[in-house]
């Protein structure tokens, strides 16, 4: 291969519009602009969203709703995740996104387990915040719950 022969992809470009070339072209005399008006002169036509002077939709509408920025949001795991691990297993944030257990959450605050489920061995959690179901179910199995 040389550098020379390097082309881009069948239809990736297309020739540029030759506006105002004669009636053949399909673009000549009023240059596809149609008769006169706001969008026939230059620099014309309008905002997004403008809607002639009538009260934009935008504005139509009622606000609703409020998206906290500091709001935390914790990666959740349920008992139901941890259930198959063996004795002894020290499950914390690392270990349960190494293994898939739960979705990684963007500005996370940490782990957040809850009760969902039963464990089957005696297992040590770390993490920010337990239900209290969840804890009565690792400390029930004989684990440790501890908070981070």
């Amino acid at each position: 291969m040389r550098i020379d022969t390097i082309a881009p992809a069948e239809g990736a470009r297309t020739s540029e519009k030759r506006l105002g070339r004669g009636i053949g072209s399909g673009l000549g005399k009023t240059s596809g602009k149609g008769h006169k008006g706001q969008w026939a002169r230059s620099g014309g036509g309008v905002r997004p969203g403008f809607e002639g002077g009538q009260m934009p939709l935008a504005r139509r509408i009622p606000k609703r709703g409020f998206n906290n920025r500091f709001r935390k949001e914790y990666v959740i795991v349920n008992l139901s995740a941890l259930a198959d691990l063996p004795a002894g297993t020290l499950v914390d944030y690392g270990f349960v996104l190494e293994n898939g257990l739960a979705k990684d959450v963007k500005n996370n605050a940490g782990l957040k387990v809850l009760g969902n489920g039963e464990l089957n061995s005696a297992i040590t959690v770390r993490a920010a915040k337990f239900s209290a179901s969840a804890k009565e179910g690792i400390v029930k199995a004989g684990g440790t719950a501890e908070t981070v």
